[in-house]
């Protein structure tokens, strides 16, 4: 017996099970041990975190124009969230299938999911797959500070699975999609789904159809690279795989996998974001002042309801951009342009490390306009290109609107008694009184717009106001006075002070395109004016509450209705036959009932034109941002009003205008127009007849508007010969300029050469005239022909604001 082996043990009693049993107890206990230092450590972190923030997202205000049409989105982060309900049936398979297929089984952390990115990425030799899971990544976007992504450490990996938990404890599955596709990053600055549906295809969410929604889920695992703005070709083999995930899984037939996959991607094309606009920029600065606080307009989701008309606001852009680039490609023009500064700001923004670009020095513009009814702002543009300088000139910008001031000068004029069939001098001035351009010479005469004005001599208010002519402008301001004209300015709300010297008159001194065009809404509304110009209607929260509400508009008088008409009629005739008689005859302007002025700056630095329907006021200005020369001889009318028409023939469906009717207290007068005195038989003008013969006779007679109070006394007493002890003349004597010399003492000098050296745009007088014979008569108003001569230097002001006083020559200055 003893020969035979022993009897084997039984497996529970031999030496390696009881190993094995000892290893597997030792590692349960630590297992356990694990699990509960872990819950102790990790999961008093999960739950210090607030879970309200997986549904407090940064959100989008959007800001919408006066027909609901959505403008542009104020932001830190482009997002508008929606409920699930309103997104597309297709996107939750879509997601699921590419970011977590088993999302409807676990509880928050996918450990099969797990294992088996593991097995494909050892087998890969590199990561083709993750592990982490919808509720897991929509943990670590809603807690950036807890469980920071450049964090790759096992303690934040565990960390964010107890999150993951809690959330699946606290929310519903479907909570936790509408959660992520509202606050997940598709790419370009596109936060949440309903973002990336408008920003890439737009349109809103739930109109997304099987394609577009394979196309975003594709995206998700690159989104600034798959982007089919970046790279087409392989956004659309990402939409392919997931259309493929979606038929593998049975989410879609074979027939919708075929129809979609054969789709043609077609996406918009990218647009500006974030606050890249003046006008988005302007609105948002307004809520800033209402509601009070800026950093919740990014943020907050604010409904904005402006008073802008969307479909103007492009007009006026594509106008603005359009006429411009016109003007440089003019012969003349000289200056950088557009294209060559945007060539060079797109070659930066692709080296950041280079240089820093320089400030923009190409032609620039700004356009303004509102609604005569309640002062809304229906556009605004600020410039050429917010991306290359934020500046907005429309409303900050003070230049000189040179003579498209004049309508404030002659308002001043009427509405201070002078009669707009006054008759002032159309002739030479001595440049001393004004001081633009120089302290000598003449002034000259840039506002007829033309390079051929001839000086008319003798006349009407009206018309110097029509033709633009700087002479007889300067001449009516005097007999008004500076604190008529600047009382009426600071009324009609130009906030700009106002230089106190007569070159105010024609509009030396500087103001903005905002101000300027607000004042000019007193013409065409009777001579009131809205208190300001508003752009905010209401604001909502993005539930629909009231945060705020514009207060009825008030309508501020300024001037009598009748003030207002006569200048409108003057302004309406320029039009017709004026300065800017090219907006019918040359740029198409519709023919409605209509005024406005052109505003050439003296050395052609600004070019404005402001003009009105009895329903929408305009204001455009061009210039440079450092006063300079656009080119020589350009005239406003050639500049900014083919803009100004563009825009205004775009106002006409929406705003038809009216006829601006003519106030009670208007009588129509007839005068004489040498005089401005009632018209008599004997107002005929007697020329000789260049064929020979009997004189060639003209009556003198013009009907001109005005007040009785206005209206001329008694009849013309040039053309009768009778004085009148009780007459009064139409401008008082105290009031009319006065030369520095008495020129009948002095022998005329006959010009034998050119009087102007270099170039002269304004074909200054020219020699080759012959002195008048012995025996001719003169006549009673001289009338000069030819245009004036260009400034010499530039110099100080004129310090004299007495009219009457004469100019002597300085004393010698004395050195010690």
């Amino acid at each position: 017996m003893w020969l035979e082996p022993p009897p084997k043990k039984p497996f529970y009693r031999r030496a390696w099970f009881l190993l094995l049993v000892t290893l597997v107890i030792l590692s349960g206990l630590t297992a356990v041990g694990g699990f509960f230092y872990l819950v102790h450590e990790y999961a008093p972190k999960a739950a210090a975190l607030d879970l309200t923030k997986l549904q407090d997202m940064e959100t989008a205000s959007i800001v919408f124009d006066r027909n609901g049409q959505q403008l542009g989105k104020i932001y830190v982060q482009n997002r508008e969230t929606i409920p699930l309900s309103e997104m597309p049936a297709s996107i939750v398979p879509a997601l699921v299938s590419m970011e977590d297929t088993r999302f409807w089984q676990h509880h928050g952390v996918d450990y099969v999911g797990m294992i088996r990115a593991t097995v494909i990425n050892w087998r890969a030799g590199k990561i083709r797959q993750g592990a982490s899971t919808i509720t897991q990544q929509l943990a670590r976007n809603s807690f950036p500070d807890a469980l920071p992504s450049s964090d790759r450490s096992f303690q934040r990996k565990i960390l964010e699975a107890f999150v993951a938990y809690r959330i699946e404890d606290n929310f519903s599955k479907q909570k936790i999609l509408e959660s992520y596709l509202n606050r997940v990053y598709f790419g370009w600055g596109f936060y949440g789904i309903e973002a990336a549906a408008r920003g890439y295809f737009g349109k809103p969410a739930r109109e997304l159809n099987l394609s577009e929604c394979a196309t975003l889920a594709g995206m998700l695992h690159s989104p600034n690279a798959l982007s089919p703005w970046r790279d087409r070709k392989s956004c659309i083999k990402a939409r392919d795989i997931a259309l493929g995930r979606m038929l593998e899984l049975g989410w879609i037939k074979e027939r919708d996998f075929a129809a979609a996959k054969a789709e043609t991607l077609a996406v918009k094309n990218r647009g500006t974001s974030k606050t890249e606009s003046y006008l988005i920029a302007f609105v948002q600065q307004q809520v800033a002042e209402v509601i009070g606080e800026d950093e919740s307009v990014y943020g907050d989701g604010f409904r904005i309801y402006t008073t802008l008309d969307a479909r103007l606001q492009k007009t006026a852009e594509d106008a603005l951009k359009t006429r411009l680039e016109e003007v440089e490609r003019r012969s003349g023009f000289s200056h950088p342009t557009y294209a060559q500064y945007d060539a060079l700001y797109r070659a930066r923004r692709k080296r950041p490390e280079s240089d820093p670009l320089p400030t923009p020095d190409y032609l620039q513009g700004a356009l303004f306009a509102i609604d005569n009814s309640d002062g809304g702002v229906l556009a605004m543009v600020g410039g050429r290109d917010f991306n290359h300088n934020q500046y907005n000139r429309a409303l900050f910008a003070n230049r000189s609107p040179g003579t498209g001031f004049l309508p404030i000068v002659y308002a001043a004029a009427f509405e201070k008694g002078i009669f707009p069939g006054a008759v002032f001098q159309d002739a030479p001035l001595d440049n001393r009184l004004v001081m633009i351009g120089g302290m000598t010479g003449i002034l000259g005469e840039w506002g007829p717009e033309t390079t051929d004005n001839q000086y008319e001599g003798p006349i009407t208010a009206h018309s110097a106001l029509v033709k633009s002519k700087n002479s007889a402008s300067v001449r009516l301001g005097l007999a008004t006075g500076l604190d008529a004209v600047t009382t009426l300015a600071k009324n009609a709300r130009i906030d700009s002070p106002l230089q106190r010297f007569p070159n105010t008159y024609l509009g030396k001194s500087e103001v903005t395109l905002e101000d300027l065009t607000l004042a000019y809404t007193l013409f065409p509304d009777g001579g009131a004016r809205p208190d300001k110009p508003v752009i905010v209607r209401r604001v909502e929260t993005k539930d629909g509450k009231l945060v705020y509400t514009q207060p009825p508009t008030k309508k501020i008088p300024v001037l009598t209705p009748t003030t207002a008409w006569e200048v409108h009629s003057a302004l309406a005739e320029s039009l017709d036959r004026g300065s800017a008689d090219k907006a019918y005859t040359r740029y198409g302007l519709k023919k409605f009932p209509m005024g406005g002025k052109t505003g050439t700056a003296y050395n052609f630095t600004d070019a404005w034109f402001i003009g009105y329907s009895s329903a929408v006021t305009c204001g455009v200005w061009t210039g440079f941002d450092s006063p300079s020369p656009i080119y020589n001889g350009a005239f406003s009318n050639e500049i900014a009003l083919p803009i100004w028409v563009d825009f205004m023939n775009a106002t006409f469906p929406t705003f038809p205008p009216q006829e601006i009717a003519r106030p009670p207290g208007l009588q129509k007068y007839e005068i004489c127009s040498v005089t401005g005195q009632l018209i008599t038989p004997k107002c005929i003008d007697s020329r000789p007849n260049p064929a020979g013969g009997a004189p060639i006779e003209r009556s003198t007679a013009i009907f001109e508007w005005g007040t009785p109070e206005q209206a001329p006394k008694v009849a013309c007493e040039l053309h009768t010969g009778v004085k009148h002890e009780d007459s009064q003349p139409t401008v008082p004597d105290s009031k009319r300029p006065v030369l520095a010399s008495d020129p009948s003492t002095f022998q005329p000098v006959h010009i034998k050469s050119p009087t102007v050296l270099g170039n002269d745009p304004f074909h200054s007088i020219t020699a080759g005239s012959e002195p008048p014979p012995p025996e001719a008569t003169p006549t009673p108003a001289p009338t000069p022909a030819g245009p004036l001569i260009v400034r010499p230097e530039i110099v100080k002001p004129h310090d004299d604001e007495d009219p009457s006083t004469k100019l002597e020559a300085p004393a010698p200055i004395k050195f010690d």
